[in-house]
């Protein structure tokens, strides 16, 4: 990994963080999702992984830090290291493929959740399907925001790969 690409997942790790920080206040709006989505799919598992631990510390600081932000950090590990793999048994995805497996996402990352909170002692079914609205909120924003982003992460990758040629 050179400075080039830890840049890049920097700058990445930071628009995550800044989109989970504006929508902090709407109930499981998390753009940060997408964002880990697409840049596990482009830059690979390590990567999706690194974003998506960055995301949920360095958010937590700044939106309250607890037990869950183990949980959400190994929440969108899964998530990016996934998006990570599919990058690479399937190279150029079509946008609703990943939109797929945003949605996908958004019920992985709620089961997590809930599976934490009975691993603390309380029943699991009654908060897993009070949580089925907010999970359907953050499957929403995740197929909104891989449609809105994927056309300007495409272009900016596409550069990336033709950079990293040049430099190596």
């Amino acid at each position: 990994m050179n400075v080039y690409r830890l840049t890049l997942i920097a700058m990445l790790t930071a628009l995550s963080v800044i989109g989970r920080v504006i929508f902090g206040n709407v109930p499981s709006i998390l753009p940060s999702t997408g964002i880990i989505i697409l840049s596990g799919f482009w830059l690979g598992p390590l990567s999706g992984i690194l974003i998506g631990i960055m995301t949920a510390a360095l958010s937590n600081i700044l939106l309250g830090m607890g037990i869950w932000t183990l949980w959400q950090s190994l929440s969108w590990a899964v998530i990016g290291f996934g998006a990570g793999i599919v990058g690479r048994v399937w190279n150029s995805a079509p946008v609703w493929a990943l939109m797929v497996y945003g949605v996908c996402s958004g019920m992985l990352y709620g089961l997590i959740m809930a599976v934490t909170y009975r691993a603390a002692g309380q029943a699991f079914w009654p908060y897993y399907l009070a949580g089925l609205p907010f999970d359907f909120n953050h499957m929403v924003s995740n197929v909104v925001v891989i449609g809105l982003l994927y056309p300007v992460f495409t272009r900016l990758f596409r550069r990336y790969e033709q950079n990293m040629r040049l430099v190596s």
